[in-house]
């Protein structure tokens, strides 16, 4: 849920479309108009997978007027540098090299034009355990580098004489879902052929189908899509390798687990496992200790929050809650701020107060239709 200040404050009205609450409602149709959810859903997801085959073909011409003797770093297109300040849970590192773990010169090329100079403390520990094998259960805040951290060894392993799945990385939804296969592709871009899909939930399965008939290296997927392509025989998976489970605690939520164990069932048992999460509860060690062998364990984590942010603690009463807010809102003069609640009932209420107040407020939650979010 997020707000804003309007200038002239008044009660904002519900949307019939969806229950939002908002100002006048933009009409559909047209330029900037919504489509319909499917549609949506598709066009992001061939973007994800088409943008694949464009990319390598334009970075493999690069790659191929490289020769023997050239400064290749002289021929990338890096992106600006990032003069962003950086904490150290990404600047406690080892001093270590992307050239020290004797990777492909291809996936550095593409490790380079990300604008990743020097790996993170999570890539230092965990891309060399990876490349040899072992099964990883490792602890990591999010920001720091993770998606590289699997990333990386999972696309140098690959094989891309053979025309079979190789890797898969599982996360719990569709938007990570996207963000990862979009940093999957660029990295590999150079490759010259690792072939990447992503398949997410509430998409067409016909698409899903169509693309597995051509040759996929990596599939990046929520959980009851892949296991759906598995069980109808269109993902092949008996050649996988390595699989991935980013943001493991809720992978192996009451949600998903039943799902994750059934996937787990169909690979090869000389698999390895690669686990990474913010939090390990019960659950997370549960799965490990059924399926993962004498995994390498790697804990950067001294506390859950990122060091770079400050935290603020207001204890009250639950009739000072929105007062609390109120008073928030004018003193600090917030432009934009997200609220967190504990359930959807309670995101539509809270954001009906919020409006009243004379906020601009949208909500979101899991219970509304996707087109809708």
């Amino acid at each position: 849920m997020s707000t804003a200040r309007t200038e002239n404050p008044v009660i904002m009205g519900l949307s019939s479309q969806n229950g939002q609450l908002r100002g006048p409602v933009k009409p559909s149709g047209g330029p900037g108009g919504g489509g319909t959810q499917t549609q949506q859903q598709m066009n992001q997801l061939k973007n994800a997978n088409t943008i694949n085959n464009g990319t390598q073909q334009q970075a493999q011409s690069m790659t191929t007027s490289i020769k023997p003797g050239d400064d290749w770093k002289k021929t990338l297109k890096l992106p600006p540098k990032d003069l962003r300040i950086k904490t150290s849970d990404v600047t406690s590192t080892k001093g270590n090299e992307f050239e020290d773990y004797c990777l492909k010169r291809e996936l550095l090329m593409g490790i380079f034009e990300m604008g990743w100079e020097k790996p993170s403390p999570i890539q230092e520990e965990s891309i060399p355990i990876a490349l040899s094998g072992r099964d990883i259960l490792a602890r990591a805040k999010n920001g720091t580098g993770k998606s590289g951290a699997y990333l990386i060894p999972l696309l140098e392993r690959l094989d891309l004489k053979k025309d079979n799945i190789q890797a898969m990385v599982i996360v719990p939804t569709r938007e990570l879902a996207l963000q990862v296969s979009q940093i999957c592709i660029q990295v590999s871009k150079h490759m010259g052929g690792a072939k990447v899909m992503a398949t997410t939930g509430g998409t067409n399965l016909r698409d899903d189908i169509m693309r597995l008939d051509d040759t996929v290296h990596v599939v990046i997927a929520t959980p009851g899509r892949i296991l759906d392509l598995i069980k109808k025989g269109v993902a092949k998976v008996e050649h996988v390798q390595m699989i991935v489970l980013d943001e493991a605690n809720k992978l192996l939520s009451q949600d998903f687990v039943q799902i994750m164990e059934d996937i787990i069932l169909t690979l090869p048992k000389n698999r390895q496992i690669l686990l990474y999460s913010a939090t390990f509860p019960l659950s997370v060690q549960k799965f490990m200790n059924s399926h993962l062998q004498k995994p390498y364990e790697i804990n950067l984590m001294e506390e859950l929050t990122l060091k770079g942010v400050t935290q603020y603690y207001a204890y009250v009463t639950e009739r000072q809650k929105v007062h609390c807010l109120n008073t928030l809102f004018s003193r600090l003069q917030i432009n934009q701020s997200i609220i967190f609640c504990n359930s959807s009932q309670r995101v539509e209420l809270l954001a009906k107060k919020i409006s009243q107040l004379g906020y601009s407020c949208f909500y979101i939650h899991a219970k509304m239709r996707q087109v809708s979010r």
